[in-house]
């Protein structure tokens, strides 16, 4: 195994213990990092000293040669500036050779999602598979309507313990990015179907592995993001005319119906977990493209 340095296992703890990132980013830029320290051979914290900026950029320029996605250069970009920023903060380097590191900004995608009505039918779906009471049926259904209702990540989803669903307000509390912890409100088809998931089907799946959880597998313990996501995409399969959405689609669609039905951007934002309203706004970017193509379909000089 090729040997890198010491810093990196401290800019591990750095970014989870500091600055509480997920352990999906953790990796991220740990990879990121890693792969540039390997390819340019620096293995040692003295050779941190000797990195520039003319290699910085070389290596944006050899990804972009070899066909890596715009996105996949602005996160390396990204990745190398915080490291070396932590380096240059922490005394480790004199200097930091990222600052004027630039990558080409992101495409800003407008994310699929679902029309009101498919939202609708989606969830319809998932609440006839429940009438059979299967408890597993059960708590998907749960898992959709909070995804739909509240717009919070799947990570966040499968984090929520059962203290942190308020059925009388409404109100769930999350813990989203960063360790942020927010309230959300929900309404009350998801409230009906978390009432039934608890009721009847969560005490028959629950076991000495389950602790707090508020959704449970087959086999009692904690569901994980894989899972709800499999649900997501095999329930919408039986909506026409559908796009094939995940967890994440559905967020997206919140978002959406939300503005379309006149929702203000920040109290969008709020709900999100969204640190920057730059963020928000992509949504505002959907609802626009929708009335656009309305306007076309019905104006008769459009």
């Amino acid at each position: 195994m090729v040997p890198r340095p010491e810093a990196l296992a401290s800019f591990e703890r750095h970014l989870r213990a500091e600055r509480g990132r997920s352990p999906h980013t953790v990796r991220a830029y740990l990879r990121d990092v890693g792969v540039f320290l390997d390819e340019v051979g620096v293995h040692d914290d003295e050779a941190l000293r000797d990195v520039t900026l003319a290699d910085l950029r070389a290596w944006l320029g050899v990804l972009s040669r070899r066909g890596a996605a715009r996105a996949t250069i602005s996160r390396t970009s990204a990745s190398l500036r915080t490291f070396f920023g932590w380096l240059e903060r922490t005394g480790r380097i004199p200097a930091d050779p990222s600052l004027r590191l630039s990558a080409p900004s992101r495409h800003r995608t407008l994310p699929p999602v679902l029309a009101q009505r498919s939202a609708a039918a989606l969830l319809d779906v998932a609440e006839v598979a429940a009438d059979d009471d299967d408890p597993v049926h059960l708590r998907n259904r749960a898992a959709l309507e909070l995804l739909y209702a509240t717009g919070i990540r799947v990570g966040e989803l499968v984090g929520l313990d059962v203290d942190d669903v308020d059925l009388s307000t409404h109100v769930l509390r999350v813990v989203g990015k960063g360790n942020k912890e927010r309230r959300v409100p929900f309404g009350a088809p998801a409230g009906r179907a978390v009432t039934d998931w608890l009721e009847r089907g969560r005490p028959r799946l629950a076991g000495p592995g389950s602790g707090a959880a508020l959704l449970l597998g087959r086999r009692g313990r904690r569901v994980d993001p894989r899972q709800v996501r499999e649900v997501v995409h095999a329930l919408v399969r039986h909506v026409p005319d559908a796009p094939d959405i995940g967890p994440h689609g559905l967020r997206h669609s919140a978002a959406t119906h939300l503005l379309e039905g006149g929702a203000d951007l920040r109290m969008v934002q709020e709900l999100l977990g969204h640190a920057s309203l730059a963020t928000t706004q992509i949504y505002t970017h959907v609802s626009v493209e929708r009335l656009q193509r309305s306007y076309a379909q019905a104006h008769p000089r459009a």
